[in-house]
């Protein structure tokens, strides 16, 4: 059996955030196939079943980097936390930074999650990071912290390496960037690959093949396991060299035809 583990945003998703209909056929017939298909994004689960298309597919879903597992019947199979006293202090280091800071919890996203924030523009989302009140996320019972993203704006991507240097090291945690703007931050038990890995242990399966798909700097830790790795035509150039195939764009079907023509598996 081969394992198709498939990143969601500038992957699956074209520019309108949206499967097309090749995909979806080449989805099904892959199934048909008898192959593990994966959705395997940074995204949280709420965020990802809004899609139409998604809620028709009867496949697992990896969410927040790994850090929250669903089986195809969308059972929970798998939690990976950051500890509160530890999620404390990052904050704290995040706030001294002045980045605007994300937070996924059990309870949501506050305050907000990532993708309704694409179309904001600076002061919009300055106001929305130096208005929210922090404290009130702490005063949720039974409070589970899945990740924590820290933005910059486009125009300040330097300060990016600000954020790796400040926490690199110093908890026990994972850390890669979705989008050049960004740094996703979760368990150190949280990661794309694990999850692979964990989930092929979880269902007692042995996938002969691992094939992941990609566009972002959080892939990189699927392209790891994967005996076959393709970077997408809009990844980032040190994204593609990463890979060991690179396919046409998210806007021009490109994982349809990496499984057509590249991969040859139709």
């Amino acid at each position: 059996m081969k394992c198709l583990s498939i990143d969601l945003d500038g992957t699956l998703l074209n520019s309108a955030h949206e499967i097309t209909e090749e995909s979806q056929k080449v989805l099904a017939e892959l199934q048909e196939q008898g192959h593990c298909l994966i959705l395997n994004t940074g995204r949280a689960f709420a965020d990802v079943i809004k899609l139409d298309a998604i809620q028709n597919l009867e496949i697992p879903i990896f969410c927040v980097n790994g850090s929250v597992l669903y089986s195809k019947s969308r059972e929970l199979l798998f939690e990976a936390t950051i500890p509160l006293p530890v999620y404390k202090e990052i904050f704290a280091q995040l706030k001294e930074l002045g980045v605007g800071i994300l937070v996924y919890t059990n309870e949501g996203g506050f305050p907000s999650t990532l993708p309704p924030l694409h179309h904001k523009t600076k002061q919009e989302l300055d106001e929305l990071f130096q208005t929210y009140n922090y404290d009130q996320i702490l005063e949720k019972e039974n409070l589970k912290i899945y990740k924590l993203i820290a933005l910059v704006h486009n125009d300040e991507l330097e300060r990016v390496k600000d954020i790796y240097k400040a926490l690199e090291g110093k908890f026990p945690i994972s850390m890669a960037s979705s989008f050049p703007n960004n740094v996703e931050i979760t368990s150190g038990e949280s990661h794309k690959g694990k999850a692979i890995l964990r989930y092929q242990e979880l269902m007692d399966l042995s996938f002969e093949e691992i094939i992941a798909f990609g566009d972002g700097g959080n892939d990189l830790a699927q392209f790891e396991v994967a005996t076959t790795s393709v970077a997408m035509g809009n990844a980032p150039l040190p994204i593609q060299q990463r890979a060991d195939i690179v396919t046409k764009t998210n806007d021009e079907d490109g994982f349809a035809y990496a499984v057509r023509h590249l991969l040859n598996l139709l």
